[in-house]
């Protein structure tokens, strides 16, 4: 299941017929309140928006989809301002592709955020496991079914947030630093030796504070994701 939330005709048909092509069931949407609402209706795997709409624009609408979805969210946009990148991650974006674009590499970022999550078109999410009121507010991360659990509340994070938090918790105690996260997020961008920018550092900086944010994580006194000052992140389990 996907939703595509577009405003032009042409470009909202290129993205329908992409995904109708990688096995997608598809609901368009013209307006961002039409987009939260199918979202909402159809829970579905994948949701691209556009950010200028006609009443609410999409960082609105990924907030709105955030407060009840992990969808992976890929927004598009014709601004190129690191600036937009940067809110449009913070509003809880996977990934943001600039127009124009070519379907083909809009098709290969979507397989590559749902290899990523273990989805594919045709796999609906799992669903989480039960919280386990024993774990005396200890951060659980299970690989397996993708969750995170924080005492007995399960911590809700999007597919690039539990992958970067998945990376940090299994090198427990060894930094990490940000050029290897921002390798493992966008594998498709650097694995054949691209150079990772420093555009994609703040991006890593952003999903790292979203991830703090959920955790109830302080930046400057931290339990779990300790900043090592110009070089990366450190995770500890106090």
């Amino acid at each position: 299941m996907a939703v595509v939330v577009e405003d032009d005709d042409l470009i909202r048909e290129v993205i329908k017929v992409m995904l109708q092509q990688a096995g997608f069931t598809v609901h368009p949407a013209t307006t961002g309140a039409q987009g939260v609402a199918l979202v909402k209706a159809h829970q579905p795997i994948v949701t691209t928006v556009d950010i200028s709409l006609p009443d609410i624009d999409g960082f609105e609408v990924v907030r709105r989809v955030r407060t009840f979805s992990d969808t992976v969210v890929v927004m598009l946009t014709a601004r190129v301002e690191e600036t937009d990148t940067l809110m449009g991650l913070e509003a809880g974006a996977d990934e943001y592709v600039t127009k124009p674009f070519r379907p083909r590499e809009l098709r290969a970022r979507i397989d590559a955020l749902l290899r990523r999550s273990g989805h594919t078109a045709a796999a609906p999410a799992e669903a989480p496991a039960e919280p386990d009121p024993g774990t005396d507010g200890r951060l659980e991360v299970d690989t397996a079914r993708r969750t995170v659990r924080l005492g007995s509340e399960l911590v809700h994070l999007t597919r690039t947030e539990f992958d970067l938090l998945a990376a940090l918790h299994s090198a427990r105690g060894r930094l990490v630093a940000k050029g290897d996260l921002a390798g493992l997020l966008w594998p498709d961008q650097h694995k054949y030796g691209g150079r990772v920018t420093e555009a994609d550092r703040r991006t890593v900086e952003v999903h790292v504070a979203n991830v703090r944010r959920k955790l109830g994580d302080s930046p400057t006194s931290p339990r779990f994701i300790h900043t090592v000052r110009g070089l990366g992140y450190r995770f500890e389990d106090a």
